[in-house]
């Protein structure tokens, strides 16, 4: 199917790995300019042929930067991709509310949820004068907080009801918002021997693919295998264009069959 993008331009953040790459891949195959954020650029982001843009965007002005420098390499934008988070999470998130200390937080709540919240709010007038759309990149903690650190599932909780609440704001004036849920993704959160799922295995008393072999299994996911970054690129570009003009204020879960409540 022609998804109807080509020439169209994106800004996707958190690129430079995992889902972010993916979605990159998907845009610029379907003939979109994207500008690709990222803290550290990877050899990966550089082949897709997108612009890269290095910018920290857990901080304050990170978001507005990296808008202003995708407009003038781009023009106007027709789609915001909010997809920065949670592949930082390590070892220290392995742990309970009591002690998960407040610089934590605030670091993933800003990386998160307020990193959404500011480029938004930069790329809104841009995406108004192109009636463009915004996609944001959740998860299911936000519907299963139980599952994950409780500060990455409370601010994927308030990402969700973010793009809910642009959705009814912004709809009348021609932007689409949407989100997309992803649960447990083949991406260095769970893979990186220094990352999440590591850190996990081991106050588990697991091995690393112990871990990740039985991690379907143990969320429920009726698959019984991790969800693929490309199955969540497909999905974002079907949402990004012409053909999903109606579908704004969504929340699309793609977690394998875990969720099971109706």
């Amino acid at each position: 199917m022609d998804m109807r993008l080509t020439g169209k331009t994106a800004v996707v953040t958190g690129a430079s790995r995992g889902i972010g790459l993916a979605i990159v891949r998907a845009l610029t195959g379907e003939g979109m300019r994207v500008a690709a954020a990222a803290r550290t650029i990877s050899p990966e982001l550089k082949e897709t042929g997108a612009i890269a843009l290095q910018v920290d965007l857990a901080t304050p002005d990170g978001p507005a930067e990296l808008i202003d420098r995708a407009l003038d390499e781009l023009g106007d934008l027709d789609l915001l991709v909010n997809n920065v988070g949670g592949g930082d999470a390590d070892a220290r998130d392995v742990v309970g509310f009591l002690d998960f200390p407040d610089d934590r937080w605030l670091l993933i709540h800003g990386l998160n949820f307020f990193s959404a919240v500011r480029a938004t709010r930069a790329a809104m007038p841009s995406l108004l004068r192109r009636r463009g759309a915004v996609i944001n990149i959740s998860s299911t903690g936000a519907r299963l907080p139980h599952f994950g650190p409780i500060a990455y599932t409370t601010a994927k909780a308030a990402l969700t009801a973010f793009g809910k609440a642009l959705a009814e704001e912004f709809g009348p004036r021609g932007v689409r918002v949407n989100t997309v849920s992803p649960g447990a993704t083949r991406t260095p959160l769970w893979e990186s021997p220094k990352g999440y799922g590591a850190a996990l295995a081991s106050a588990l008393g697991l091995e690393h693919e112990q871990l990740l072999a039985n991690l379907p299994s143990y969320n429920g996911m009726t698959t019984g295998r991790l969800i693929e970054p490309e199955e969540v690129a497909a999905l974002v570009t079907w949402l990004a264009s012409p053909h999903a003009g109606s579908v704004t204020g969504a929340d699309y879960v793609i977690d394998g069959g875990a969720i099971k409540t109706v």
